[in-house]
């Protein structure tokens, strides 16, 4: 099958597109034909070398960790799952990723998609989508009634934060250039705040939960605006500073990800009945330049919403 992989770590021109042959399917796993997959800023840092202490892996690596497509093949033990069910899932971080015509998933990762909703809308949707939820739920502990800080609300991320925590009832406040503000407000948020042209510390306290995909000054400052004692401090990036949240008797945690089909089939309820939505800034085609395209963009931290690479029909 054609994939986009790497063969060494670098910048964006180590990607080639590369015939790769995929392990044999163990007993409780699918292969998975894929329609669409998406990108995410660990594809990148992946390949720019950051993590090979976490993940060392041989060569050469197919990236991406989200995809949506059709079962073309069952394990020997899967029972929930047939030849030509439609599925999305965050399938477990190996070298045989998701910039591929085929992808292996593990049965117990994978979520039906809804029939209101495309394959490259679900395929928006896992890696982010479950971070948003472990973030504000697993560790956040987010309640109804609660005002959470989302900060870069425009971002991948972002976009099903504001979604998920508006749905569970909570005083959205999120943080944003000002073209995209009214976007966000659809989306559910109570503020948008212009980054540019206001300091968030100077117009918010009493925060319950801040939820942190920025890391730096913005994490470091977060904690002035958090309540003493309950409040809580959830980064995807570690935490700067531990010593800032013993000030206040805060719990400040850094959290990875951790693939869950039950959640996403959660998320997937949730957008059958159109209470969060798939917000995709820029398409690029399944080929070597069109990832090339999509890792360029990334890279910028301005892409609004998620980027989607849609398979070739």
């Amino acid at each position: 099958m054609k994939a986009v992989v790497i063969n060494q770590y670098g910048s964006k021109d180590v990607l080639e597109e590369q015939e790769v042959t995929l392990p044999e399917l163990k007993e409780h796993q699918v292969l998975v034909k894929e329609y669409a997959t998406s990108i995410n800023p660990i594809d990148w840092k992946l390949r720019e070398g950051y993590l090979k202490q976490m993940f060392d892996w041989e060569f050469p690596i197919i990236l991406g960790w989200d995809v949506a497509g059709v079962i073309t093949e069952v394990g020997s033990l899967v029972t929930e799952w047939k030849v030509g069910d439609k599925v999305f899932a965050r399938p477990e971080t190996t070298r045989f990723g998701t910039y591929a015509e085929e992808t292996i998933v593990d049965d117990h990762l994978l979520a039906a998609i809804p029939e209101n909703i495309s394959f490259e809308e679900a395929a928006a949707v896992p890696l982010a989508g479950l971070t948003a939820w472990q973030a504000l739920f697993d560790h956040g502990d987010l309640k109804k009634g609660e005002k959470v800080l989302i900060h870069a609300g425009a971002g991948g991320v972002g976009t099903y934060a504001i979604q998920l925590a508006k749905d569970a009832g909570a005083y959205v406040i999120t943080t944003a250039s000002e073209k995209n503000h009214e976007l966000l407000q659809k989306l559910g948020a109570d503020e948008v705040i212009d980054y540019h042209t206001t300091d968030f510390t100077d117009v918010l306290s009493d925060i319950d939960l801040v939820f942190d995909t920025m890391g730096g000054d913005v994490q470091k400052n977060s904690f002035k605006v958090l309540k003493a004692d309950t409040g809580r401090l959830i980064s995807i990036v570690g935490i700067v500073d531990e010593e800032l949240a013993k000030e206040k008797n805060i719990r400040a945690e850094g959290i990875w990800l951790q693939p869950d089909g039950k959640q996403l089939s959660q998320i997937a309820d949730l957008m059958a009945k159109g209470k969060v939505t798939s917000v995709i800034g820029e398409f690029f085609p399944f080929s070597r330049q069109g990832v090339y395209d999509a890792h360029a963009l990334s890279e910028t931290h301005h892409a609004v919403g998620k980027i989607v690479i849609k398979m070739d029909e």
